[in-house]
């Protein structure tokens, strides 16, 4: 039997995403609302067992505080964060914020799903992985934390970064080979290294990504 969910996102287009994505995996979701800033509203109204929450923040100030209010006025629901590359500060603040759980935005629906069915069972949905990596910053801080959206620029040739762009602009291959004055076996060549380099299964997913880690504006920057 599917799960009751609440999706919550500042981008709207990951939001949806993913609530279509969770329909098809047999589970009831009840709202994929943006931004996070009302989440706590609805939340407290529909009263899914567990609610996903984005974010693109996790350290900073008041990134949990509809958790709190969430905990507080409605204490049976599960709150799963959806967020980047954590620090431990992140992953600290959104534990005591109340959620029994943190997934990274790239993870696949898979380990998104798992992480739902076992916050709603009542145990800490966190990969050891991600644990271990906030252990380590923790033991060996650096003086600069990695910043995802410069780390998968870096995986990205300029012309890659332009496709990115084009795509997130929500222009199709077509347009893309146009405006880049190439043939659109080459674009859909090239859109396809994007999609894979970013670990991402769609055109939507990548925009996601891009916007959720910073990474449209540094490429549109660049």
């Amino acid at each position: 039997m599917g799960i009751r969910l609440m999706v919550v996102d500042d981008h709207r287009l990951l939001a949806e995403a993913l609530a279509s994505a969770l329909k098809l995996r047999g589970h009831r979701v009840l709202a994929a609302a943006a931004p996070t800033a009302g989440a706590a509203e609805l939340v407290v109204s529909r009263a899914p067992e567990v609610c996903l929450m984005g974010t693109a923040a996790p350290a900073g100030p008041g990134a949990f505080d509809p958790i709190v209010r969430i905990r507080r006025e409605r204490p049976q629901v599960a709150v799963v964060v959806l967020g980047p590359v954590p620090s431990p500060r992140g992953i600290a603040a959104a534990f005591a914020a109340g959620a029994c759980g943190y997934v990274r935005h790239d993870e696949r629906i898979e380990g998104v799903e798992r992480a739902i069915v076992k916050a709603r069972a009542g145990d800490a949905a966190v990969a050891p992985g991600l644990l271990q990596g906030a252990f380590t910053e923790l033991l060996n801080p650096v003086a600069q934390p990695d910043d995802e959206g410069q780390r998968l620029l870096r995986m990205l040739t300029p012309r890659e970064v332009e496709v990115l762009v084009r795509v997130a602009e929500g222009e199709d291959t077509r347009l893309i080979a146009a405006g880049m004055g190439i043939a659109p076996s080459t674009a859909r060549t090239h859109v396809q290294r994007v999609l894979m380099k970013l670990g991402v299964g769609s055109r939507l997913e990548a925009a996601a990504l891009a916007a959720r880690t910073g990474l449209l504006d540094r490429a549109m920057n660049e």
